[in-house]
């Protein structure tokens, strides 16, 4: 696009280094698990900001393959956490993950 100015690959890594940390706060000091897995989430999609960003340097699209399974990786992950999710706290009216002692065998 004429006009415009590249973005530095500097910027991407910052960027991706605030998610990311955002999304480790979020797993660390909450104990509500669907914020938890929000914030995992946001941590693979800081991955996949890297991915795509060192792609664009080199020129190649391995980032987006890499981009791409990350992705899927992360819907099964949702999926599977959010049922199990569903499964423990059914009957639950407050969510801790602390007082989960239903998956003790």
């Amino acid at each position: 696009m004429p006009g415009t100015l590249p973005v530095a690959i500097e910027n991407y890594i910052a960027l991706s280094a605030v998610i990311f940390f955002v999304g480790v706060a979020g797993v660390m000091l909450r104990r509500n698990p669907l914020i938890m897995l929000m914030s995992i989430e946001l941590m693979w999609n800081a991955a996949n900001l890297l991915f795509l960003a060192f792609s664009k340097m080199w020129l190649n699209n391995a980032g987006h393959v890499f981009a791409f399974l990350v992705i899927t990786v992360a819907a099964a992950e949702a999926a599977i956490g959010l049922a199990i999710v569903v499964t423990v706290f059914r009957s639950a009216k407050h969510v801790d993950v602390d007082e989960v002692n239903l998956l003790k065998g």
